[in-house]
């Protein structure tokens, strides 16, 4: 349990009055922050809400067109990520940016390395301090080893890593236990908690309720760019915390179906990799949603690339409609009708330096040209109608994606492969990192696709979001399918038994 909020403690950084604007959009508008030592500040809000922007002026990558930054109530300007690393301010993001060449030790020391008395880089140094701030989180990490070598969840960690490889006197921490497991996420609690009592002020931005409620200490709510709501975070319950986000009471978060389940599309028999998964065999019938559940490593994704023909496997077969069919790429997928939205959308799911039109439309260029030639009207039709179902929030559909929040990304993703009108759609991890409004377009979405006859394949680790919008649930473990739930076997406590591999499934 978070240290009781003292309303007498100065704030270690403040904004106040901070105006952002960009071509066209005003980011952020007369916004306020404060961050505490010693305790945890939760910030709040719908992707687009304006969390970003401020982080980003935090670390002094923009810089505010009005407003003060003050440090210990000193006006401070940030003018280059440098002076906000020189005033101590760090930040873990939620998408790493680290470079899979490099080791782990120099990935961390990027930019600061430790000098020897010649100004060369000290590498024994460099080691053991990369060794000794692993182990102060928990990482079993060899510092020697290149990036490319480690999973997603340790590089998360080389991340979180990098950041406290600073003096640092502010922690900013976005979405940090997005790519972590269960235990993982525990062991970040721990660090937070360390944090705290070494005084250091910690920025925490998370979609997770159960973790806002579990460590802040005080809360900050912005919606479309301004500040809503402040406050001790023992003094506001969850419905009160989610209105003042989205402006108005958010009861039913999944939308109510019509089950239009028809014949069966999709048969997968025999599916096996020599390494990720075997024995994968099911079906999959028009307007069924149909989700796959496991924990960290159960081989739900890699899975799910097979069967895109991202990977290859090494048996089984696939039949689309009574047809057998032969996936060796992922082109050959989508010839089939078979689309895929990964759970990495930054690396694999969109191109970041494209405007939203060019990435919604550029697996359906044949249907978007004449002759050869692009017609850009028809472009723009596509994308907008697919966006507009969305609910996508940008300034306008040029605005390159790399500048989208997390969750309006996710929404590109999504319809890039939508308007190539597939008759299978994988979605994996489809909510992950974005907020509460976002997950219910999405939600609402999915259930228009199902209704209309579209067959929908989800990857979710959350339990809510299986329950309450999938018609039947394989459950892996191991690379294996553990168990096929539907109806009232349904259950949280099934899942997580049939998961975890507890002989008491049934009980």
């Amino acid at each position: 349990m978070s240290a009781p909020a003292s309303p007498d403690i100065a704030p270690l950084l403040s904004l106040q009055g901070i105006t952002k604007e960009f071509p066209g959009v005003r980011a952020l508008s007369n916004v306020s922050l404060n961050i505490y030592p010693g305790r945890v500040t939760a910030l709040v809000g719908e992707n687009g809400a304006g969390k970003s922007t401020v982080v980003k002026i935090l670390t002094g990558i923009y810089q505010p067109n009005a407003g003060d930054i003050l440090v210990e109530g000193q006006p401070t300007l940030f003018a280059t990520p440098q002076s906000a690393e020189g005033a101590g301010v760090t930040a873990i993001h939620q998408e790493t940016v680290l470079f899979d060449q490099l080791s782990v030790a120099e990935n961390i020391f990027l930019g600061h390395a430790p000098r020897d008395r010649f100004g060369l880089i000290d590498i024994g140094k460099m080691a053991d301090s990369a060794r000794r701030i692993l182990a102060e989180i928990g990482a079993r990490i060899d510092p020697s080893h290149k990036l490319q070598d480690l999973g997603t969840a340790n590089k998360h960690l080389v991340a979180i890593a990098r950041a406290l490889s600073i003096d640092a006197r502010v922690v900013i921490m976005d979405e940090p236990t997005a790519a972590l497991s269960h235990k993982e996420i525990e062991e970040l609690y721990d660090l937070v908690e360390e944090l705290k009592a070494q005084g250091k002020a910690i920025l925490f931005i998370s979609h997770k309720f159960e973790e806002i409620f579990r460590i802040a200490d005080f809360y900050t709510v912005y919606r479309d760019g301004r500040m809503v709501g402040e406050g001790p975070i023992a003094e506001i319950t969850e419905p009160e915390l989610v209105k003042l986000m989205v402006g108005r009471d958010v009861s039913q978060i999944f939308p109510e179906r019509v089950h239009n389940i028809g014949d069966e599309i999709l048969r997968v028999e025999g599916f096996e990799h020599p390494t990720e998964f075997a024995e994968i065999e099911f079906t999959l019938r028009k307007g069924e949603i149909l989700g796959f559940y496991g924990l960290v490593g159960a081989g739900r994704s890699e899975f799910m690339q097979a069967l895109f023909g991202v990977t290859r496997p090494s048996g089984g077969s696939v039949e689309i409609e009574g047809a057998p069919i032969s996936i060796g790429s992922p082109a050959d997928a989508v010839a089939n009708g078979i689309v895929y939205v990964p759970e990495d959308r930054g690396r694999q799911g969109a191109i970041g330096a494209l405007p939203i039109f060019q990435n919604v439309t550029l697996p359906s260029l044949a249907q978007t040209s004449r002759h050869g030639f692009l017609r850009l009207a028809e472009e723009f039709r596509r994308a907008r109608e697919y966006t507009e179902r969305l609910d996508l929030r940008a300034a306008s559909l040029d605005t390159n994606v790399g500048d989208l929040s997390g969750g309006n990304q996710q929404k590109v993703v999504i319809a890039k492969w939508l308007a190539t009108k597939p008759k299978i759609i994988i979605l994996d991890e489809p909510t992950k990192g974005i907020d509460i409004g976002s997950k219910a377009a999405v939600h609402a979405f999915m259930a228009e696709l199902a209704a209309q006859g579209l067959a929908v394949i989800m990857v979710s680790s959350e339990i809510p979001e299986v329950l309450g919008m999938c018609d039947r649930v394989i459950v892996m473990r191991e690379g294996r399918m553990a168990a096929e739930l539907t109806g009232a076997d349904l259950r949280p406590e099934t899942l997580i038994h049939h998961a975890a591999g507890i002989r008491e499934a049934n009980a």
